[in-house]
């Protein structure tokens, strides 16, 4: 590529950079002190992360893949294969951490994934558009600071780096127009950058590649009208039986009827309304009467071009995928079960077109969301953007776009971020999305949570929304500028997150009093607990990972996206940690119980070398403390907020510590 032709690269990064501090303002000016998440929550892990990374492979000189830092007392190392790693935000932190620090590192990492996800969203919307650059410009600002994405910056760092799916896209729109081996493994190194950003965006792109490909290879034809289909007058009937057993259920009289003589009893609305939506959907088949034509086959060229980019992508995986196999082989590799009514929930279908929650002016309207419920904010926005959506309509209407591929995509995957059963308005209508069939398909159904589809919806309506504004200008090109300039501002009115709420990355100073400590020794949190992503014993904070960044000594608990029930056995094995366990979570254990775990305490502390214990007393029931400070012999050493640092009179006392660090160090 000529210098000229970066140009407009290069400007278009300086814009999302000016972008990206004024939309996280006022975190710049905080950027050594504060946190765009709680680090108490899943930003403390993401910045653990970070640093865990570098201490493996720098401090440890060890396989950053692996850990010893947390569940230390299992004896053996513990396996990041299915936690949620960051491997490319980590290796962006890894030359700077060290210089500058854990929290500035991290916010400056957020930054530039954030600027990087603008850029992919411009490149491959300049793709799409032919070379149309303020377009693509305003396309990619509107997939970076999209409410979906924004919200996603306030605990689940991972989703926000989403610049490797607009990469893949891109890469899939280049191979199949030049058929060339090198984009082919353009396309793989893209999954693979998708998967060290986040695994659901790895098994995104490959839905996407399916859609794609299936696109190009079929064609759906449509022939409504009146069809005399032989059954068709059973549907009707099979509707209206089961539509009357629906509208009973809901007035509330119970589904007690019999059947042929067969007495059948239906309680819920689950079942009926699976039933009823199938047959709906079957009937409007009939009526549609659609025939799927096969367009083309895939050529033996394309089937090598395939193979080329998986073996791409794998090569680049290999460390993780080595990792994966390992966990399955030894039995450890954890696959949560799916369950038809409990498992977890999609975004609410109105969420789609709602207004930017993160807004200040929505902030003062309907309150603050993310302080009034950070879990629900993170993990169920949805919006896709009212401007986006709006211009997009317009073209459609007056400008004559069609972009019927990106259209069928952003409505996929739209659908699928409903989840299982679809939400209106907070009410659950029992109506099943796609995504109640499609999460019981090997490999798609690692990805749990549904919601997230959102991010893939939010990038297919960027890009129509580049096509709308391209086409708005083609049809009335002499307002084109006028037109552009009005839906930047309006966009950027709308899109606006700042002030952004920060929280303190302040750590208890009792931890460097821990860190003075040369010994090789062991630190227990109390509430003492093991938690993954979809269980947990005990009760463990993220914020423990958060403040060993800080200590740098081993933990006896740990956090991570999924923890073996191997590694849940093993802590049991431990009768002083499952006594713990019991304690963390408010449960009376016998005294004679009591009496006989503080015998073991001396030993338990020999073993695990616990020379510090650091207890959270808002946290912390009154009767674990008790028996924390009997049985391990605790004298208090200092307390700071929320943090009173205890030492083991147990353990043998070092020959020397340095003094903790002075509050300007610190």
């Amino acid at each position: 590529m000529t210098r000229r032709a970066w140009l407009p690269h290069l400007a278009a990064v300086l814009g999302y950079v000016l972008v990206a501090v004024a939309f996280s303002w006022p975190l710049l000016p905080h950027i050594t002190t504060h946190l765009t998440g709680d680090p108490g929550g899943d930003t403390g892990v993401y910045v653990w992360n970070q640093w865990v990374f570098q201490h493996e492979a720098w401090v440890e000189h060890r396989n950053p893949l692996t850990t010893e830092q947390i569940f230390s007392m299992t004896g053996r190392p513990v396996d990041l294969t299915q936690h949620n790693y960051t491997l490319f935000a980590n290796l962006l932190a890894f030359p700077l951490m060290r210089t500058i620090g854990v929290v500035p590192t991290f916010n400056l990492v957020y930054l530039a994934t954030v600027v990087l996800t603008a850029w992919m969203g411009f490149v491959l919307a300049r793709r799409v558009t032919d070379g149309a650059t303020v377009e693509a410009w305003l396309a990619g600002a509107a997939f970076a600071w999209a409410p979906v994405l924004v919200a996603r910056s306030t605990g689940h760092y991972s989703l926000v780096a989403a610049a490797p799916l607009a990469a893949f896209v891109w890469s899939l729109h280049r191979v199949e127009r030049s058929e060339s081996l090198r984009d082919s493994i353009l396309a793989g190194v893209a999954v693979a950058w998708a998967a060290s950003c986040d695994a659901y965006y790895a098994i995104y792109c490959l839905l996407i590649a399916a859609i794609y490909m299936s696109s190009r290879m079929l064609r759906l034809e449509w022939r409504p009208g009146p069809v005399r289909a032989p059954g068709r007058w059973m549907l009707d009937l099979a509707i209206l039986l089961v539509g009357g057993l629906v509208v009973g259920l809901l007035a509330g009289r119970g589904g007690r009827f019999d059947l042929f003589g067969v007495p059948v009893s239906v309680r819920g609305l689950w079942a009926p309304v699976f039933l009823l939506t199938v047959l709906v959907v079957a009937r409007t088949m009939v009526y549609l009467h659609p025939r799927v034509g096969i367009y083309g086959l895939p050529r033996p060229r394309a089937l090598g071009l395939t193979v080329a980019a998986g073996l791409a992508g794998m090569v680049v995986l290999s460390p993780t995928l080595y990792g994966a196999a390992q966990r399955v082989m030894e039995g450890s590799w954890v696959s949560p079960p799916t369950y038809w009514r409990s498992s977890p929930r999609g975004v609410d279908l109105l969420a789609l077109v709602a207004p930017n929650p993160s807004h200040p002016l929505v902030r003062w309207i309907a309150g603050d969301q993310q302080a009034a419920a950070p879990t629900v904010f993170v993990e169920f926005t949805a919006a896709l953007g009212l401007v986006v959506l709006a211009v997009v309509a317009f073209a459609i209407w007056r400008a004559g776009l069609r972009a019927r591929g990106w259209f069928w995509t952003l409505g996929i995957f739209a659908a699928l971020s409903l989840g299982p059963f679809v939400h209106v308005a907070g009410v659950n209508t029992f109506v099943p999305g796609p995504w109640a069939l499609l999460r019981y398909v090997p490999v798609v159904n690692l990805t749990r949570m549904p919601g997230r589809f959102a991010v893939v919806a939010a990038l297919c309506a960027s890009v129509l929304f580049a096509l709308a504004l391209k086409a708005i200008g083609d049809r009335w090109p002499q307002r084109r500028r006028q037109v552009l300039a009005t839906i930047a501002v309006v966009l950027a009115f709308e899109l606006l997150p700042a002030p952004r709420p920060l929280y303190s990355a302040a750590i208890p100073s009792v931890y460097d009093t821990i860190r003075a400590d040369t010994r090789p020794v062991r630190v227990l949190e109390l509430p003492f607990g093991i938690r993954d992503g979809v269980s947990s014993e005990g009760n463990f904070s993220a914020r423990y990972q958060f403040n060993q960044t800080r200590h740098e000594k081993k933990l006896i608990g740990g956090y991570l996206s999924r923890v073996s029930a191997r590694r849940f056995r093993e802590i049991r094995q431990s009768p002083t940690l499952t006594g713990l366990l019991a304690l963390s979570e408010g449960r009376t254990l016998p005294p004679a119980e009591i009496e006989r775990l503080a015998g073991r305490a001396p030993g338990f502390v020999e073993r695990a070398g616990l020379a510090w214990v650091v207890i959270h007393p808002s946290q912390t029931p009154p009767a674990l403390e008790a028996f924390a400070i009997r049985a391990f012999d605790l004298e208090r050493v200092a307390a700071d907020d929320d943090a009173v640092l205890y030492r083991s009179r147990l353990y043998p006392a070092a020959a020397s510590a340095a003094p903790p660090a002075s509050p300007a160090r610190r």
